[in-house]
């Protein structure tokens, strides 16, 4: 199995265009079908966060007080991540936010990209709707316990093994 970085982010709002950030990122480095490492962090911020957003994952502006700023959460992310396939559940909306981060700041991300979504939509055609929590029951049988979510790195671990189970059915 390919060597990939499963990713995930929480943000203040559904679009870059109205404003929203990245609030949260996680990452699970898959290898050989096993979880390897991971990176996960809340960041600073300086927008406010949608009513909405708030309620999906919980995460509020005290929370973000204190927390590592985005030029340093992004450094760090770009060393862990390398030239690392990148997998997210609905690729389209993570890699828009990771790619207007890191474009805030100056930076690219040429890695390729992977989408769990697709890959369930052609493999699972048969679940009545392909959210992530939809997709990972019809293929673990449940949630696993380390995997909250809505939360980033929680998502990023349910997306890991999503992907690794979804590659065993290709």
């Amino acid at each position: 199995m390919e060597r990939v970085l499963v990713v995930d982010v929480e943000t203040t709002g559904q679009s870059t265009l109205n404003g929203g950030r990245v609030i949260e990122i996680g990452a699970v480095l898959v290898d050989g079908g096993e979880a390897v490492a991971e990176f996960g962090t809340l960041i600073s911020v300086a927008a406010p966060i949608h009513y909405g957003a708030e309620r999906v994952h919980g995460i509020s502006a005290v929370m973000l007080q204190g927390q590592p700023e985005p030029r340093e959460v992004w450094l760090n992310f770009l060393d862990f991540a390398g030239d690392i396939p990148l997998v997210a559940h609905n690729y389209n909306f993570d890699r828009g936010f990771i790619l207007h981060e890191l474009g805030l700041l100056g930076f690219g991300l040429p890695n390729d990209w992977h989408c769990t979504l697709r890959l369930a939509r052609k493999l699972l055609p048969q679940l009545e709707n392909h959210r992530l929590a939809t997709v990972a029951t019809a293929l673990l049988g449940e949630i696993p316990a380390d995997c909250r979510l809505h939360r980033a790195l929680g998502d990023a671990r349910l997306t890991a093994k999503a992907w690794v189970e979804l590659q065993k059915r290709r």
